[in-house]
């Protein structure tokens, strides 16, 4: 960091220790030791604008405690039979790290259907990943590197992606919204993998509403990725869909696939949510819909984000529709 950046870390450390209790409380969850690493976060999130980082990220230590983030991790979703359904239609996981120690995520992109439970469990789901993320991977893989590792690497899965992905633009824009405004800067680089015309038709059109710095994250690599992804990783950590060979976020054993709720990520994940309910002390089993999250107002650029991805696929939809207009009159004819 430069001189101008550590001053405005400074500054920024100043305004936060004017804060109220319960906003310092959650926020040593945030940053759990790694104080200015996170104040950079926020302050590299809005430009280095400390008055704005400020105004950010406090917002966000309000949304954590009006909506009790802090023990999200001690609130499974149950039943099991429920756990399964999410993680069998919101297709996530943690394939290893890289060989710098930041984990890799997997996302199937293309595959996920997020149709067999409310959007609440999804976005609890989704809030409990990020949680245990920063609560416990990264605060272990900086303890074992000797150095801090606050963000991720994601590897996103485009098998599949279809026109229906039209429907889940909402839901992915609530999901977006909460990792903007909570969680910036988790990710230090997106890959994106197995990318079929619909999404290079989107991309090609999103690409110049991005930030500068959004851009830059994103490498969208040929075929499986396999290849570059061996440069910062090894073959023990690639997502299954990305082994040559693969035919994507399907068709796996369940013990390569990161997705399915027996790999030992989401075993260790659940086993961790379900062990910190139970020694909380509670006198009754968790009840089924018991946690709900406000949905924070997604800012104007990923308004239009969402816009003109649907805008782009309502028009492939009606180039498709036409093509086949023309060739049922052909076959006609």
């Amino acid at each position: 960091m430069g001189i101008v950046s550590e001053e405005a870390i400074d500054e920024f450390q100043e305004l936060m220790d004017q804060a109220e209790e319960p906003l310092k409380k959650t926020f040593e969850r945030v940053h759990q030791g790694y104080l200015r690493e996170n104040l950079g976060r926020f302050l590299k999130a809005r430009d280095w604008n400390v008055c704005k980082a400020h105004t950010m990220l406090v917002e966000c230590l309000r949304w954590r405690v009006d909506n009790e983030i802090d023990s999200i991790l001690s609130k499974p979703i149950v039943p099991t039979e429920l756990y399964r359904d999410v993680r069998d239609s919101q297709l996530i996981g943690m394939s290893g790290y890289t060989k710098e120690g930041l984990p890799v995520f997997a996302i199937g992109v293309g595959l996920s259907t997020f149709d067999k439970a409310s959007v609440q469990y999804y976005v609890q789901s989704h809030i409990q990943i990020n949680e245990y993320r920063d609560r416990v991977l990264l605060p272990s893989m900086s303890k074992k590197n000797g150095r801090p590792i606050t963000t991720c690497v994601k590897v996103l899965d485009m098998t599949g992606l279809k026109l229906s992905a039209l429907s889940q633009i909402k839901l992915v824009t609530i999901i977006s919204t909460i990792d903007d405004l909570n969680y910036p800067e988790k990710t230090n680089t997106y890959y994106v993998v197995n990318a079929p015309y619909i999404f290079s038709a989107c991309w090609k059109v999103v690409k110049p509403l991005l930030q500068e710095r959004t851009r830059q994250k994103v490498h969208v690599l040929s075929g499986c990725g396999m290849d570059e992804l061996l440069k910062i990783m090894d073959f023990t950590s690639l997502p299954h869909f990305c082994r040559r060979g693969s035919s994507g976020s399907s068709h796996h054993t369940q013990s390569a696939n990161c997705f399915s709720i027996d790999h030992p990520f989401h075993q260790q994940l659940y086993n961790y949510v379900k062990h910190h309910y139970e020694t909380r002390g509670q006198a009754e089993p968790a009840k089924q819909g018991s946690f709900h999250v406000g949905f924070p107002e997604p800012e104007a650029e990923r308004c239009v984000i969402a816009k003109t991805i649907e805008s782009e696929l309502h028009k492939i939809e009606n180039c498709n529709s036409l093509a086949m207009s023309i060739g049922d009159r052909q076959s006609i004819s």
